[in-house]
């Protein structure tokens, strides 16, 4: 009941999830009709570049999340990396398939694809979100084919039919394309922001959101899908057995490790230093999982494996948790009904049918075009190297392992030489060793130096030099000088050739084994001696008949550690063939008809990687454009908005002193004066008049 409401609620947020693409997608386009609505309004002085520019930045953000919503949705197309199988090519293999799918009660995959990765899984390119049925497809990692025994073999494929048997498809199909889209879009919207800088202003709220949202999907979806990789192993526990489901989870979580640390460890050193391949690297693979060196260390990658927690973020359950519930199974595999032989079943009268005879040919074995045909899918470009078959590059990764601490014995041999005064033997003819006295070989490394500079840097590597060095008393600068290129190696990310020895324990013990690696690779050179490959260590020198491994290795030790000893190791390597003048064997450029190559510290930008730059480019700044130009337009093409004029008499007119206007032309225009409010009038102040005198009583009058 649990597990359904979950799978309801998952469904709805998924649903949820569409619903806010496509309100982005509205809200978006809402945003460029406001812009360009705005644009043309009269009251507006300048365009709206910024909500343009936002526009512009999310244009990116909003295809790609469209994109990965619709390659979601829409059933999977196949895999690019991966190599399909057809029936007359593998007719075991198909067999095999179609009696598991028998057994655990489905349908066999309509297509079988070998991909490079350590994994297996089904799927069905079902349309409508996976609730159709559809076209299955099986993915079988290379890695495992080549590496597991028959009966892991026969586990994983059960567990991956099972998946189908217990209906997982129905729930499983809605939450992978849910959290692949979830995924998809996050991815989108990072890539488009690493591309470019104007998109990384704006991605910050999407990709928050979309964590938040992919957060809470993973997380009712966890225990859903957890329970059905346990219900797929009980399912291939029923066909297969317990004990051979819980052998393939643990072989194949030890070999997703092995697998990485071939790639890391042998395939891109090797390339990267002689720029040469394997043809089918999952046959050098299983040459390294099968070599008596590695039991160890797999048994040790197999035990951390079962003590490492789950992931949160992964669908499988912790391995110890998967083993605990394979132990409570009965150990009981299914059998075929025999009134329906299979020919492909096991004899019935065979002690065990999951252990067949070691003598006969693996049942469920490719031929090696296909290892070959996906070798170059996953070593693919112009840059991937020079393919060889692969036991000719395990020799030339033996001899890579070996000699790769020659390089910084050479470093250390020109810097003493440099620092302490010692000069280079004069060029001449070589003469056979066992014609010369005893005492001329030492004679011969303290001879004068020639006219020139002190030391050359150009000069060649010989054991002749590393001697002289030793026989001059500097044995301990040449022991730190190499011994600080080999930590500085190290501190790079290297592995050391000789990890089992530091300089603090014994500082001349590297430049012992530099030394034995130069004599092992002159008698490697003269044919007489050749490296054995071991996957955990320095490859191992075979010497010459009559010689035990360890004896050069001996000579070399004593001739270092003891003063005066260098005369005896010159006489066993006369008694060798090999001569003490002889440069280090080896071209010193290219080869011939070969191109030198270069190397550089830029990370260089893959062609995927290129093309979403200019997409993301592209379409920012075609929105940026588009929508700058149709702006500026509408904003151009705006009408101006009237303002209030004083009216102008027209020219026609008469001028009239007091204004108005007349009949007759007037010279030049008049305009009309503004007319302003009659101003208050300022009262005046009149003092008061004195009364009036009358002096008409007072005036004689004159008499009659």
């Amino acid at each position: 009941m649990i597990a359904a409401a979950r799978a309801l609620l998952a469904l709805a947020l998924l649903a949820v999830f569409y619903a806010l693409v496509a309100a982005m997608v509205l809200l978006w386009c809402a945003f460029l009709v406001a812009a360009l609505w705005a644009a043309g309004e009269p009251g507006v002085q300048t365009p709206p570049m910024s909500v343009v520019t936002a526009c512009a930045a999310f244009a990116p953000i909003v295809f790609g999340m469209v994109w990965a919503v619709i390659r979601t949705a829409r059933p999977a197309v196949s895999r690019e990396d991966a190599v399909p199988v057809t029936r007359r090519g593998a007719p075991e293999l198909w067999g095999t398939v179609e009696e598991l799918a028998l057994a655990v009660g489905t349908r066999p995959p309509a297509r079988i694809r070998l991909t490079a990765e350590v994994n297996a899984s089904v799927t069905e390119d079902a349309p409508l979100l996976g609730l159709a049925p559809g076209q299955r497809v099986l993915y079988l990692g290379m890695p495992l084919l080549a590496c597991l025994s028959p009966a892991e073999l026969r586990a994983v494929l059960a567990h991956e039919l099972g998946h189908f048997s217990r209906r997982h498809s129905r729930f499983g199909a809605v939450a992978h394309r849910g959290a692949a889209g979830l995924v998809a879009a996050r991815q989108a919207i990072q890539e488009a922001s690493a591309a470019n800088h104007l998109v990384r202003l704006y991605a910050g709220w999407p990709l928050l959101l979309l964590g938040l949202y992919t957060r809470v999907f993973r997380w009712l979806t966890r225990p859903v899908r957890r329970r059905q990789e346990l219900e797929a192993d009980r399912e291939a526990a029923r066909v297969a057995g317990p004990a051979a489901m819980a052998d393939a989870l643990c072989s194949t979580a030890a070999l997703e490790a092995a697998w990485q640390e071939f790639l890391a460890d042998f395939l891109a050193p090797m390339r990267r230093a002689t720029g040469r391949i394997p043809d089918d690297p999952f046959r050098a693979f299983a040459h390294m999982v099968e070599a008596p060196e590695v039991r160890e260390p797999l048994a040790a990658l197999r035990a951390r494996a079962v003590e490492r927690p789950a992931d949160p973020d992964d669908a499988h359950p912790a391995l110890a948790t998967r083993l605990e519930r394979l132990a409570h199974l009965p150990a009981e595999p299914w059998t075929p009904d025999p009134l329906t032989p299979d020919p492909l079943a096991p004899d019935p009268l065979a002690p065990d049918p999951l252990a067949p005879d070691p003598l006969a040919p693996d049942p469920l074995s490719l031929r090696s075009r296909y290892a070959v045909a996906l070798g170059r899918v996953m070593l693919s470009g112009p840059d991937a190297g020079k393919r060889v078959p692969w036991r000719d590059w395990l020799t030339e990764l033996a001899e890579y392992r070996a000699t790769r601490v020659l390089t910084p014995l050479a470093e250390a041999v020109r810097g003493v030489e440099a620092a302490e005064g010692v000069g280079r033997l004069r060029a001449g003819p070589v003469t056979a060793p066992e014609t010369e006295p005893i005492g001329e070989p030492e004679a011969e490394r303290f001879a004068e130096p020639e006219a020139g500079p002190v030391a050359q840097p150009d000069a060649a590597l010989t054991i002749q030099r590393v001697l002289r060095l030793l026989d001059s008393g500097r044995r301990m600068p040449l022991a730190r000088a190499l011994n600080s290129r080999l930590d500085s190696r190290l501190s790079h990310g290297e592995r050391t050739p000789h990890p089992e020895q530091t300089e603090d324990d014994d500082p001349l013990s590297a430049l012992a084994d530099a030394l034995a690696v130069l004599i092992g690779a002159q008698l490697v050179a003269r044919g007489t001696a050749y490296w054995a490959m071991n996957w955990t260590g320095p490859s191992i020198l075979v010497p010459p008949d009559g010689i035990a491994p360890e004896t050069i290795r001996t000579w070399a030790d004593t001739a270092v550690r003891l003063p005066g000893q260098t005369q005896r190791l010159g006489l066993h390597l006369a008694a060798l063939g090999v001569d003490e003048r002889a440069p280090l064997p080896g071209p010193a450029g290219p080869m011939p008809g070969e191109k030198a190559r270069r190397i550089s510290i830029v990370p260089e930008v893959t062609g995927p990687a290129r093309r979403r730059i200019i997409g993301v480019g592209a379409v920012a700044l075609t929105v940026l454009v588009g929508m700058t130009g149709l702006t500026f337009a509408l904003w151009a093409d705006k009408d101006e908005p009237s303002y209030p004029r004083i009216p102008v008499t027209r020219w026609n007119d008469r001028y009239q002193p007091g204004g108005g206007t007349g009949t007759g032309p007037a010279p030049y225009p008049t305009y009309q004066r503004p007319t302003f409010p009659d101003r208050p009038t300022i009262p005046t102040y009149q003092p008061p008049l004195p009364p009036p005198i009358h002096i008409d009583p007072v005036i004689p009058r004159s008499a009659p």
